[in-house]
């Protein structure tokens, strides 16, 4: 049987991200292949295409009108990801958008409804759920080796960013909840579900920028167990979750962006003190990827992913809206599986 030619893979701007760690991945990807890469800048797109040999295309509609590309991996500012996740579907490209896929739940809306019409793939970059790693620690939890789970507890901050980051631009969706924020908020639904319950939230406001630059947001699982949630521009720089049950307690390190050739630390705190768990390297980003190609082709189930998506952000808007109200007008939200994904 003959393999499938690779998806032609056209990127949508120039960011750092899509430069250290996604077309770096896209261009070991066997399933897809890295066709064009677009941006405002011309010279900026000459510079990603010199370097990943592809074509630089002057304009982010110019590529999404090029015929011979198949799908569109979007890298812009979160505040762009719905105008030109949109866009690319009403070309008649399927998407793969950068986490956060949007800012708000209507956002999502649209995009669901606009792939669905279209029958086109829409997934998220939400590339930290594809490192084994995460399955590791689930086997751990359930094979009863830290007793019932009593709190979960997960972290994502780094230090302050240069003046100029766009994840201070209140106008491109900037902000640590949006950004950082996210992967905390993803860990608790992977390993808590995905109805979760805001019991409390705070966000601190930067004066001059207007984005949050730190947080915290206490969740609650349908079962009752709490999830405490830190998130940050201003902090020492830390990545990573524990789960703290009856009987012990496990830790992952390096949970959300861990180096592709690195095995990720996990501890397991029991009885008899503490001792490492095994977990394999992993290039998360090739993982989605290929995933996302293999969506493309039609052999790899992608809704529930992008059900996933859509209640992240609803949850990440539950905690901006808890931490706005008046602490004595205590707010909570549950989310639920459903969603405009059919």
């Amino acid at each position: 049987m003959t393999a499938p030619p690779p998806v032609r893979v056209g990127v949508l701007g120039c960011a750092d991200v899509a430069r250290r760690r996604t077309l770096p991945a896209l261009a070991r990807c066997v399933g897809a292949e890295l066709a064009a890469v677009a941006s405002r800048s011309p010279a900026k797109a000459d510079r990603f295409a010199a370097e990943f040999g592809c074509r630089a295309v002057p304009g982010y509609q110019a590529l999404l009108s090029d015929e011979d590309i198949d799908a569109v991996y979007v890298a812009l500012p979160t505040g762009m990801h719905a105008e030109w996740a949109a866009r690319a579907l009403m070309a008649g490209k399927h998407v793969l958008v950068e986490k956060p896929m949007v800012v708000n739940t209507a956002e999502a809306s649209a995009l669901c409804d606009l792939a669905h019409a279209n029958g086109l793939v829409l997934m998220e970059n939400r590339m930290f759920a594809e490192h084994p790693q995460h399955r590791v620690v689930r086997d751990r939890v359930e094979s009863g080796a830290i007793g019932d789970v009593q709190v979960f507890s997960a972290a994502m901050a780094i230090p302050p960013r240069p003046v100029d980051d766009i994840r201070y631009r209140r106008d491109l969706g900037g902000g640590a909840l949006l950004d950082v924020g996210y992967y905390p908020v993803h860990a608790a639904m992977m390993f808590l579900g995905r109805r979760l319950r805001v019991v409390g939230a705070t966000l601190r406001t930067d004066p001059f920028t207007g984005v949050d630059v730190a947080g915290t947001a206490l969740l609650e699982s349908e079962s009752g167990v709490p999830a405490h949630l830190t998130l940050g521009f201003e902090h020492a720089y830390r990545a990573g979750y524990e789960l703290w049950g009856s009987a012990g307690r496990l830790r992952a390190e390096r949970a959300f962006t861990p180096p592709p050739d690195t095995a990720p630390p996990l501890w397991f705190d029991g009885p008899d003190g503490t001792s490492p768990v095994d977990a394999p390297a992993c290039d998360q980003f090739a993982r989605v990827l290929e995933r996302f190609a293999g969506a493309v082709r039609g052999y790899v189930d992608w809704r529930a992913a992008l059900r996933t998506a859509v209640d992240g952000i609803r949850l990440i808007t539950a905690i901006r809206a808890a931490a706005t109200r008046p602490l004595h007008g205590r707010y909570s939200s549950a989310i639920g599986a459903g969603g405009p994904v059919r």
